[in-house]
């Protein structure tokens, strides 16, 4: 199945016409979501559903962050979420805290906002399906564990000024094709941490042989960038040159 990633400038309209709650969106059913507080209490103490039940947050396969949002807060999808598989935001979202989008286990495609400036800890852990994710330049921070246990993510563009806490992707696919030794559970020494967070930063970088990689894993990839790069070649150049962690521009 193809993901449509963008809201074109219509659809916005549309969305902020229809205001929160939630809706049918490309013919699913989608949370239009508008900052609000979800939960009461906390993950030592029985997290208690403030609006939606278990059946109607089982039934949601979009998140819309809506115009206005700056902050997502923590445990907001956390919780019985198992069905979205695609998360927009708008880009007025500055932090995104802690474990809010944690267990989110069919979770496809994030398109984060231009704005960011947080990803709090655990904020993405066990979310399983998530193969890619590309960070905006914007991203002042992502602390710890925030992308523990997404076992399929491969691909993690983050910008070098981005700072990054530790464990950031402790058990994903990403880990296992590193250069680094990793014990038995899918973990890597402590002391080892930063040489890591580097490596995450610095995959695609350096000879001019990876400028279509580094093209098409930014977080607003050019289309003209990437036929300029194209012409020498043509699709073929899509396929032949794979990066340190065997991945190809395609």
């Amino acid at each position: 199945m193809k993901l449509q990633r963008k809201l074109t400038n219509k659809e916005w309209e549309k969305v902020e016409a229809l205001g929160p709650g939630v809706h049918t969106f490309r013919g699913k059913k989608t949370l239009f979501y508008n900052g609000a507080k979800l939960w009461e209490g906390d993950e030592y103490n029985r997290l208690v559903p403030l609006i939606y039940n278990y059946e109607e947050r089982q039934s949601w396969q979009i998140v819309i962050v809506l115009p206005g949002v700056e902050i997502i807060p923590e445990f907001t999808f956390s919780r019985w979420c198992t069905n979205v598989m695609t998360v927009i935001m708008a880009d007025t979202v500055k932090r995104i805290e802690w474990k809010a989008f944690s267990n989110c286990k069919k979770l496809l495609f994030v398109r984060l906002s231009k704005n960011l400036e947080c990803i709090g800890g655990s904020a993405f852990c066990l979310c399983e399906s998530l193969t890619s994710i590309f960070i905006p330049p914007s991203c002042r921070e992502i602390d710890s564990h925030a992308f523990q246990d997404c076992r399929k993510c491969t691909i993690l563009h983050i910008p070098q000024d981005t700072q990054l806490n530790y464990f950031i992707i402790g058990s994903t696919a990403l880990m296992k094709a590193s250069p680094f030794e990793t014990t038995p559970n899918g973990w890597y020494e402590k002391a080892v941490n930063n040489d890591m967070n580097k490596w995450i930063k610095n995959i695609n970088r350096g000879s001019e042989e990876f400028a279509l990689h580094r093209e098409c894993a930014s977080f607003c990839p050019s289309e003209d960038g990437i036929y300029e790069m194209l012409k020498p070649q043509g699709l073929q150049s899509f396929l032949t040159t794979e990066n340190e962690i065997g991945v190809t521009a395609s």
